[in-house]
Formats: C-alpha cells, sequence, structure tokens
C-alpha cells in the first residue's frame, strides 16, 4: 500500500529500499499520526483501499474489473460482479433519512463494508454517524430556506435569473444566475445567516460529531498499524529492517 510522499514524510520514515517505517511517540509503542487533516484523511482512504483491494482479491477479482477466475464472463458481468463485490447485493441493510427527507442506503455484505467494520470497528454507527456529519450543510441550508430576509432575496433571484417567458428557476444560466446572486442580496444574505445556522446544527449533532471523531480516531490508529505492518513485512521481504 503506497501513500503520497508529502504523507510519507509527515508520518514515515524513508528506509534505505524505499519503504516506509512509522514513526512513535515517545511512551508509546503505536505509529504516530500525521499532524494534517488532509494527511489523515490520505491515511485513512489509503488503508480503506488496500483493504477493499484484499478482500476483492480474496473474491477472485480486482478493482480494474479483471477477474482471477471466470476469464470467459463477458465485460458486463465482471462489471456487475465487481459492482455486487464491493457495494453489497440485494436489499440495503442500512438507511438513514437525514432532515431534508432524503434516505441514504448501504449494504453490508460488500468489500466496502468490510473495510469500514476493519477501521472503524463499529460500521452501522460509522455509517449513521458519517451521513449525519456529511449532511450538516445541508441541514443549515434547509434551516436557512425558512429565515423571511432569505426568503425575500430568493424571490428577487428568481424574478432575475428566471423572468417570465425566461428559463425555468432550477434551471437558470449560470452566469446570470451568478449576477442575479449578487444583485438580489442573496449572497450577502447566504454569508450572513450561514454561520449562525451552521453553529446551530453543530450544537444540535454534539453527540454524532463526538461519535465521528472518536470513530475516526479509531480509524486512524488502524490504518496507521496496517500500513506499519504492512511496511514491516515489505522490508522483510527484501532483506532490510527500519532505519
Amino acid at each position: 500500500m503506497r501513500l503520497p510522499r508529502a504523507l510519507c514524510a509527515a508520518v514515515l520514515v524513508v528506509v534505505a529500499l524505499g519503504g516506509c517505517a512509522t514513526t512513535t511517540d515517545a511512551g508509546d509503542n503505536r505509529p504516530a499520526l500525521p499532524r494534517t487533516e488532509r494527511e489523515r484523511d490520505d491515511l485513512i482512504k489509503a488503508a480503506q483501499q488496500f483493504l477493499v483491494e484484499r478482500c476483492l482479491a480474496e473474491r477472485g477479482l480486482s478493482p480494474e474489473g479483471a477477474l482471477g477466475r471466470g476469464a470467459d464472463e463477458g465485460t458486463g458481468d465482471r462489471a456487475r460482479r465487481l459492482q455486487g463485490a464491493l457495494f453489497g447485493r440485494g436489499r440495503p441493510e442500512l438507511a438513514v433519512t437525514l432532515p431534508t427527507g432524503y434516505t441514504v442506503k448501504a449494504h453490508t455484505d460488500g468489500c466496502l463494508a468490510a473495510a469500514h467494520r476493519e477501521l472503524y470497528g463499529d460500521e452501522r454507527r460509522w455509517f449513521r454517524t458519517q451521513v449525519v456529519v456529511n449532511n450538516l450543510r445541508t441541514e443549515a441550508r434547509r434551516l436557512l430556506k425558512d429565515d423571511p430576509d432569505y426568503r425575500m432575496a430568493h424571490a428577487r433571484w428568481v424574478r432575475c435569473a428566471a423572468p417570465a417567458e425566461g428559463p425555468r428557476p432550477d434551471r437558470p444560466d449560470p452566469g446570470a444566475a451568478a449576477r442575479c446572486a449578487r444583485e438580489s442580496g442573496l449572497d450577502e444574505v447566504r454569508a450572513r445567516l450561514e454561520p449562525g445556522l451552521m453553529a446551530r446544527v453543530r450544537t444540535d449533532r454534539h453527540d454524532q460529531l463526538t461519535t465521528y471523531r472518536q470513530l475516526r480516531t479509531r480509524a486512524l490508529h488502524r490504518a496507521a498499524d496496517l500500513y506499519a505492518a504492512r511496511t514491516v513485512a515489505e522490508n522483510r521481504q527484501k532483506g532490510s529492517t527500519p532505519s
């Protein structure tokens, strides 16, 4: 499992044959974690990719859609097998309905779900939490539509961007939409109201945010452990040891 050079430099030390070995904090045998959020995202994504690819290989598949067996199957069959192995089959076992009314669903039998279980420990809990957290801004914008200042500004925007005999309000010309957002005051209203609404939503979702951070921290440590173990195995195969 290879990580970007910047991430490798942040959490790993270069060794003789170009591999990487994790560093550790004083008094702690666990690998140290990256310091920036972007590098932490990269670490989790790399670990998830490794786990998914390992799971697919165990099922005789590869991410590119080439099958380890059944090579005489058509391209469409391979694509369907790969999709089913990745995301699961049948009726989704997980579902979360957001305050906006939209329902997000997922399976528990695919390789992606297996990777989530390995990283986060509790796949169902992670699914529910990350869906809510990833849609906090959407939830805030739903509240924005109830504000009278926003509603008046939006009405002005509609008259500007979609006049009579013009395009539908949901399909305005992009240039006209941007110009009308400025002229109608819609941009100003959004900029003024959204921070407070986001703070309100984050307060309302405090428990989910706390759970999200806890599960993400677990995933970070698990990802670092996976990388360290894989690096040690690769170095042993190459006959080298970390410096």
